[in-house]
Parts: structure tokens; sequence; C-alpha cells
């Protein structure tokens, strides 16, 4: 007999596999998950299942499932106004798109994903996006925006550890040359 699995069931099978570390399951399963969340009609529910799909094809070094799996997700979210998973969304697919080498795309995905997790309070995941955004602009040769975009992104954290405060004054020392603070 088989037995058919809710998708709710099957989010918590895909957040085991991926706590498992075993991501091909984990994509596989949130796949369903995602797949069972449209049938009944939860767009937001499916669109968090096919975020966590794409994180996991990610991890498993397929970025092309992974843009497969994200792509149109932020849409549902802002259509939603929930500006906290559109810009989870955002960051994902700037993930996956610089994943394929797609380094203009991931920028732009990238500041997207910044302004909106500004906007919804999220200081610690924005400064991830901040410092994956900063690294781009100097693999794509914009190395005083790299370094506007990374002391942006300290400057928006309330109690940096010693390795953000470090790199915090390292930042400010070309911004003090070129600015003259007082």
């Amino acid at each position: 007999m088989i037995q058919v699995q809710t998708a709710e069931e099957l989010t918590k099978r895909g957040k085991e596999a991926y706590s498992r570390r075993d991501y091909k399951k984990a994509a596989e399963v949130y796949q369903a998950a995602a797949e069972a969340y449209t049938s009944s009609g939860d767009r937001l529910m499916a669109a968090e299942a096919a975020n966590n799909c794409s994180v996991a094809w990610l991890k498993l070094g397929n970025a092309q499932a992974a843009l497969d799996a994200v792509k149109g997700t932020e849409a549902v979210f802002a259509e939603a106004g929930d500006v906290l998973r559109q810009g989870f969304a955002w960051g994902n697919q700037g993930s996956v798109l610089e994943a394929l080498g797609r380094l203009e795309e991931a920028i732009t995905a990238y500041e997207q994903s910044a302004t909106l997790l500004k906007q919804a309070g999220e200081t610690e995941m924005k400064l991830y996006v901040m410092e994956s955004l900063s690294e781009l602009q100097f693999r794509t040769g914009r190395q005083l925006q790299a370094l506007a975009t990374m002391k942006a992104g300290l400057d928006g954290v309330k109690r940096p550890n010693p390795r953000q405060s470090l790199v915090k004054k390292i930042l400010e020392i070309p911004f003090d040359l070129l600015g003259g603070r007082k």
C-alpha cells in the first residue's frame, strides 16, 4: 500500500534529509512538497519549499536545477507582501546565478536581496548578502564600490564580532583618506 504524504510531512522529511546533508534526497523531497503545496493552493508555502529545494540543489553543485527551482518565487512573495522571504529568494537567486557564472545578474539579485532584507530589518542575512555582493564587485573590477558595499553591510551590524570590528576599522581608512573625515 502506497502511503500519501502531506506537504507538511514532506517538508519535515526535507529538513531531516538536509540536516543529514543528504542534499539529493532533500532536493527531491522539497520539490515534492512544493508540488503538494501548489496542488492544495498554498502558493507561499510552495515558494518556500521551492527555495529550500534550490538551496539543496546548489549544495549538490547543480546550479541549473537550483535556478529552475527558485525562479519566480520572489514574485510570489512580493505579491503576498512578504518582504523578508522575498529578500531570501533574491539572495538564493544571487547565489545560483553566481554559481552559473552570470555575475552581472547575480549582482542585481544580491542588490535586490540586500534592499529587501534591510527593509525587513534582517541584519544578519543582509550582511551575508552584502559580503557576497562585495566579493562579486571586487571580481568584476569595482573595487571602490566593493569597499563601500562591505562598509554599508558592516555599518548595519549592531554588535559586531571581533573580526567584523577589525574589518570595519580597516575599511574606514580609505574612506577617511578619500573623504577627509573630521
